[in-house]
């Protein structure tokens, strides 16, 4: 990914504009790693949150207990992503690393997964609301991570 198009992408979120087709699982990894960038995991978690449901509203898709926004899954994969991004070498643009994120494991659709089971992860309070892993704790297994010379 370019800067020119990792920028583009969050400016389209940002304002809304991002159509629904290209609103996709990497598309949000990589909006997500540019928040967390940006402003710090937690400032970025309230930041998607707000963003993701106004897009959802943009794009018509409701926001209930059973589809649009998730909570736990935002916080998750914001948390995964701040790991992840710390992991490379100090001035490592942040195009490589968020190339090098939506390429590799975290990628992955099924990847959390490994620290929630499907009915927890998928269940309206988990939608709702941060609810905690029942399988493992949250952090990237070593094979998720970028090597250090990267």
């Amino acid at each position: 990914m370019t800067r020119d198009a990792l920028e583009e992408l969050a400016a389209g979120f940002l304002s809304g504009s991002l159509p629904r087709d290209q609103w996709n699982h990497i598309a949000h990894l990589s909006v997500g790693a540019w928040h967390v960038h940006r402003f710090g995991v937690d400032q970025a978690i309230a930041r998607l949150r707000a963003g993701i449901r106004a897009l959802n509203d943009r794009h018509g898709t409701p926001n209930t207990t059973t589809t649009g926004y998730h909570e736990t899954v935002t916080v998750a994969y914001a948390r995964l992503i701040e790991e992840f991004l710390s992991a490379f070498e100090p001035g490592t643009p942040l195009e490589r690393r968020v190339s090098h994120l939506v390429t590799g494991p975290l990628s992955e659709r099924s990847f959390l997964m490994k620290f929630w089971s499907r009915p927890l992860l998928m269940s309206g309070a988990a939608r709702a609301a941060w609810v905690a892993p029942d399988l493992e704790p949250l952090a990237l297994p070593p094979e998720a991570l970028p090597r250090r010379t990267q």
